[in-house]
């Protein structure tokens, strides 16, 4: 059960940060260049179907995983440990890509034109250094890394 969990957890990680790299370094650019809103739309509306299930995937792997590792909550912010300051830092980059994801959501991409794209902009890029963050401490679980 956990290498097949484990597995979900990386391909769902695969695809949000892939995603968010492509839109980053690709769709981004080419839409600030020729100002043009509708390359980020038409980009969003066929990966959000695939992109935001992931990241649920992702919270509900991730959930399952440090649980785990550290069974008591209470013990997921203990900086003591080296286990538990990867969970909390996780659940740090959790809540941040949250706060940027539901902004963007509520407040930039209702209003998105082509003026404002430079607003979007400054979700995409640090969602998307958030996103391989995720993956950084991700790995970090495997190889001993710890802050």
């Amino acid at each position: 059960m956990y290498g097949a969990i484990i597995l979900v957890h990386i391909l769902s990680a695969a695809v949000w940060t892939g995603g968010h790299l492509v839109l980053a370094v690709s769709v981004l650019p080419k839409a600030l260049k020729e100002k043009n809103n509708s390359f980020l739309l038409q980009f969003e509306s066929g990966y959000e179907k695939i992109g935001i299930p992931a990241l649920l995937v992702q919270i509900i792997t991730g959930v399952w995983l440090a649980y785990r590792f550290i069974p008591d909550f209470s013990q997921w912010f203990n900086f003591d440990n080296p286990v538990s300051r990867l969970i909390s830092a996780k659940l740090f980059l959790l809540a941040v890509t949250s706060a940027l994801a539901a902004d963007a959501r509520l407040r930039v991409m209702p209003k998105l034109t082509e003026k404002n794209l430079n607003l979007l902009a400054w979700h995409i890029i640090p969602v998307t250094i958030v996103s391989v963050l995720f993956v950084l401490v991700g790995v970090s679980f495997r190889v001993g890394w710890t802050f």
